[in-house]
């Protein structure tokens, strides 16, 4: 098997498993429907490592686009492997989004609300407010690429590593993922968003495409930083590339900040006439 197929494989059972217990979770006339926030993080973890204990072996397991840039600023990943990375990893998102869709099928049209339809595919958040999501993303991204970092320079028994990163991912979801739904992945978010828009989902919405920026956005800063700043802090390594992006980080985030101030100002009469 090759990287790329690897990549694709391991990232559609991630979204699989992961995107189907939101599914479950949320959708209507299913027996783990209402099942919670506590099974959803639990679940997304273990869907973690079943991906990466089935192909880590022949790619590495990243199925994050964040995850293969922080290690590739962090140097223990080429450079030249990464857009063929992140293509393989969105398509098996997509993959994973349509399946799904499929084992589900006939809770679609019994689900009325088009929200709860795509919670199932993408994230959105709590409160919507660009500067504070994308913060959100970046720190929960931030925490995951510097614990998987932290994760590999400790030894541990054979073939425990993938379910150690698994709990990682279930601890930021309780600890962060309450703000934004955790994407810290862009496939995870833009794969499934692309299925959500394409598929015929009976009385499905739109796909809140004006958010899907953010959690692709967010998680790419925040595990470029994570990389660099594990690589300057626990290995004494300062590039010019960790300030290179810290800048980016400020810009962004000032522009986030300021496209976020006509959004409550909408968000608040929008309250005001109901």
């Amino acid at each position: 098997m090759t990287a790329f197929v690897g990549e694709l494989i391991g990232t559609m059972i991630l979204i699989t498993l992961g995107c189907g217990v939101v599914a479950g979770a949320n959708l209507k006339k299913t027996y783990s429907n209402g099942s919670g926030w506590i099974v959803i993080t639990f679940a997304w973890g273990l869907a973690v490592a079943v991906g990466v204990y089935t192909v880590g072996q022949f790619s590495g397991a990243h199925l994050n686009p964040a995850v293969t840039l922080g290690l590739a600023f962090h140097g223990s990943f080429p450079w030249e492997n990464v857009l063929s990375y992140m293509i393989a990893q969105i398509m098996g998102a997509i993959i994973g989004g349509a399946i799904v869709y499929l084992h589900y099928l006939p809770h679609w049209k019994e689900t009325k609300d088009p929200a709860l339809k795509l919670s199932a595919f993408a994230t959105a958040p709590a409160i919507p407010h660009f500067f504070s999501n994308l913060i959100s993303e970046m720190i929960g991204t931030f925490i995951l690429v510097l614990g998987i970092l932290a994760i590999g320079a400790n030894t541990f028994t054979d073939g425990l590593n993938p379910l150690i990163i698994g709990l990682l991912i279930v601890v930021i979801g309780m600890s962060l993922g309450g703000t934004t739904g955790y994407a810290i992945n862009p496939a995870r978010d833009l794969g499934p968003r692309i299925a959500h828009f394409i598929l015929p989902i009976a009385g499905k919405g739109g796909s809140n495409w004006p958010y899907a920026w953010i959690p692709i956005v967010g998680p790419l800063l925040g595990g470029a930083f994570g990389g660099l700043f594990y690589k300057a802090i626990f290995e004494g390594k300062w590039t010019n590339h960790l300030w290179y992006v810290l800048s980016v980080i400020i810009v962004v985030l000032l522009i986030s900040y300021f496209a976020s101030k006509p959004r409550i100002a909408s968000h608040k009469k929008t309250v005001a006439y109901k």
